[in-house]
């Protein structure tokens, strides 16, 4: 895989105060490869040369209970580790939704990524705007039939709670 240059300190296009978060949504339980992973490694290393810092989770790996409320262990559930995961993406000043798509759609686990950010979506922060205020989102889907522009479209616009500014979700009330 080729590494993208290094730019030079006087580069005028560096980021280093971002941070941005990727969430690997393979099916595949660390440590098995993953080809969704190294199409990951190849956007983190496009970041990094521009001063972004990367985290990368596997979402398979972590203990998320499904359900829409924020921390499922007050819902019946023994543990739920989508808090501590949602902290990482609220630290992320960028979030890439990465993952594989079957049969046309996106898999399982990207979904289940999707509805646990949708039940946060209405939390605001200390100055009363969304959570996500701020902040970006982006997706990279991994896979070989047709169905990438539709798995892509669904992924980015459930990203939109993330990106769209809220006054563009004008609802009519004063």
């Amino acid at each position: 895989m080729a590494v993208p240059p290094a730019p030079s300190t006087e580069d005028v296009y560096r980021y280093d105060d971002l941070h941005a978060l990727s969430i690997n949504c393979t099916l595949k339980p660390s440590p098995q490869l993953s080809h969704t992973q190294g199409l990951i490694e190849r956007s983190r290393a496009i970041m990094e040369a521009r001063g972004v810092t990367t985290e990368l989770v596997r979402a398979v790996d972590q203990d998320t209970a499904p359900g829409v409320h924020p921390d499922m262990t007050e819902h019946g559930f023994a543990t739920d580790a989508w808090p501590t995961l949602y902290e990482k993406v609220m630290a992320a000043d960028i979030l890439v939704l990465a993952g594989p798509f079957w049969l046309g759609d996106n898999s399982s686990v990207t979904k289940q990524v999707i509805e646990r950010l949708y039940n946060c979506s209405s939390l605001l922060n200390a100055q009363g705007q969304y959570a996500h205020y701020g902040r970006v989102g982006g997706c990279l889907i991994t896979g070989d039939e047709d169905g990438v522009k539709h798995c892509a479209m669904n992924v980015l616009y459930s990203l939109q709670q993330r990106t769209t500014p809220s006054t563009a979700e004008y609802d009519g009330a004063p």
